[in-house]
């Protein structure tokens, strides 16, 4: 894919992710925490940093956008989505030296995935506003979204 072509599908789905947020206002569990402010960051292979926030309380979604933020950056990083590298960690299957990332700042929520979009092309992406099940589900839909 070419970068051209991957900026593009990145953009669908943050647009596919901007028509599902709103699904969620009916959702207890996802909006009454984050009363619509949430966030997302997509970073690439080349370490090309994506990104949005809705909502209207600035403080809030800059602090969604953090989390967003860490979530994809590990990925990034580690390769693998985030709570299951902490589990990975913490059950001495993998040593948190060999990526650089110290313990306390270990990212163990949910909504941190990889996401392969074909043979040579994987993006990192963190969702963050709603439920961890949640943030890793939107993504995936606004992904098969934008792949039709």
């Amino acid at each position: 894919m070419t970068q051209e072509m991957l900026r593009q599908f990145i953009y669908r789905i943050i647009d596919s992710l901007t028509t599902q947020i709103p699904a969620y206002k009916d959702s207890v569990a996802d909006w009454t925490n984050c009363q619509g402010n949430v966030a997302v960051c997509i970073i690439d292979d080349a370490g090309n940093v994506y990104g949005k926030i809705w909502g209207d309380d600035k403080l809030r979604g800059r602090k969604y956008y953090d989390l967003a933020y860490r979530k994809a950056s590990q990925v990034w990083i580690t390769g693998y989505k985030t709570g299951e590298y902490e589990r990975l960690v913490y059950t001495d299957k993998l040593n948190y030296r060999d990526f650089g990332i110290p313990l306390p700042e270990l990212m163990g929520w949910e909504g941190g995935q990889p996401v392969q979009l074909d043979t040579d092309t994987k993006i990192y992406c963190g969702f963050s506003g709603f439920k961890g099940v949640t943030d890793v589900a939107i993504v995936q839909k606004a992904v098969k979204e934008a792949m039709q």
